[in-house]
């Protein structure tokens, strides 16, 4: 996983040599995550989100944002002994998005993301063995800047691969919004 982020941190930092207009930049906010597929009894759970990225401009309104990103997905259920319970699902994201500015800085988004599980707890329990570490999304969303350095923004993430070994025919992703506030550099 360390060789990837760095293969990818390299990637970037390329990228960024070629274009003098890059814009750096930090987001932070809050998750609304839930699990979809072959699952029951199961609730959205609050997390948040945080991280860095970089926006390097294509051409006249296009650009790409790759980012590096905490992330705390997960769900809640409800077991019929014990209860409630949050399973807790903290990543690092590697989203790559392609920005669109459709109005005076107001942005559609949309673009892949691999994600790092980097813990995996259900309530007191580490269950990060029963995870797959890699997860694979699609991330759609949109952005408004309301300067050109501060802006708000909304995700929607959808899970594309089985999070979960050795399910058998069953399966289950995540699903997550996020909202955020960012500034750039």
């Amino acid at each position: 996983m360390k060789k990837m982020i760095f293969v990818a941190a390299i990637a970037i930092f390329s990228l960024v040599s070629v274009n003098a207009q890059t814009s750096f930049g930090a987001k932070a906010g809050l998750n609304v995550a839930n699990l979809i597929g072959d699952v029951t009894d199961n609730e959205s759970l609050i997390g948040f989100n945080a991280g860095v990225f970089v926006e390097i401009p294509l051409a006249d309104s296009f650009y790409i944002q790759p980012e590096l990103i905490y992330s705390t997905q997960g769900a809640k259920f409800d077991f019929p002994i014990i209860g409630s319970t949050d399973l807790k699902l903290n990543y690092i994201n590697l989203p790559i998005m392609f920005k669109y500015d459709v109005a005076n800085r107001f942005y559609l988004e949309a673009g892949p993301q691999v994600g790092f599980l980097v813990a995996a707890d259900l309530g007191d329990l580490d269950v990060k063995d029963s995870y797959e570490s890699t997860d694979f999304a699609a991330n759609f969303g949109l952005s408004y800047g309301f300067t050109e350095k501060i802006f708000a923004q909304a995700r929607y993430n959808l899970g594309l691969s089985n999070i979960v070994k050795d399910n058998g025919s069953d399966k289950v992703s995540n699903a997550t919004m996020s909202f955020s506030l960012g500034y750039k550099f």
